[in-house]
């Protein structure tokens, strides 16, 4: 049983290694790593997922590099918890002049692990040791893109980005099987300018990329003369959605 985890785990590093560089590997192996040592005593991931760390969790957050622009960025991980995606993101933007990674997390120990991780890996990062409401009118501001993973029902989620959505971030939130009902629930309040794209990590999973969002009569659109990260990469991904055409159950 210890020898199949261990070589689930191999072949998802492996498979990650045929993709990024060797300098991004190393980073990642650190990040890995220090969690399943801190993991023994904080609860970082869900137990049973440890042994698919590579494919489930970083593996889930690299590809969403892939969403966004070649180019340096600012970037702001919502409730980063154990450090996916934002971590993982840091990793590869490491690579990148100018770049940085943000990470919002009020749990003070999680937080210090992500500023651990970040020190040993050598990251281009901030960690921000709050609540998401204290910062995100501070943070908002020239924000380039905005995740979060697993935090919240898009609804709230939708509440919590939508300082970074004015100030025209692209907001980028990995959701599982359960993507179409949020959007159907989300359509209650807002009006949204997204792709709904394929996981390249699970099957059953979708990337939610939204462009701008409009909430009641109070719209949400990018501030003058705020940055845009352009128009992401748009090669084989669905149709535009529009959470406001969709029938609430």
């Amino acid at each position: 049983m210890k020898g199949g985890k261990r070589e689930r785990g191999s072949a998802g590093r492996e498979v990650i290694a045929a993709v990024v560089s060797r300098e991004t590997l190393g980073r990642l192996t650190i990040i890995a790593d220090l969690l399943v040592k801190w993991q023994k005593t904080i609860n970082l991931v869900a137990p049973a997922t440890l042994p698919d760390l590579w494919a489930r969790h970083v593996g889930d957050s690299l590809q969403l590099v892939h969403h966004v622009p070649q180019t340096p960025l600012r970037w702001v991980d919502l409730g980063s918890g154990g450090g996916f995606p934002g971590l993982v993101v840091a990793a590869v933007l490491a690579e990148r002049d100018g770049a940085h990674m943000h990470l919002v997390e009020s749990d003070t120990r999680k937080a210090a692990f992500l500023r651990e991780a970040a020190r040993l890996a050598q990251l281009p990062v901030t960690v921000h040791a709050a609540r998401i409401e204290q910062v995100a009118q501070v943070l908002a501001p020239g924000t380039d893109v905005v995740s979060a993973r697993a935090l919240a029902p898009l609804p709230k989620l939708l509440d919590l980005a939508a300082p970074f959505l004015a100030a025209g971030a692209i907001g980028l939130f990995p959701k599982g099987r359960d993507a179409e009902r949020e959007l159907t629930d989300a359509a209650r309040s807002w009006t949204l300018d997204c792709d709904l794209r394929p996981s390249t990590s699970d099957p059953e999973g979708r990337i939610l990329l939204v462009r701008g969002a409009r909430r009641g009569t109070d719209t949400i659109e990018p501030q003058s003369g705020a940055r845009s990260p352009g128009e992401p990469d748009a090669g084989g991904g669905p149709p535009e959605c529009d959470a406001s055409r969709m029938k609430a159950p």
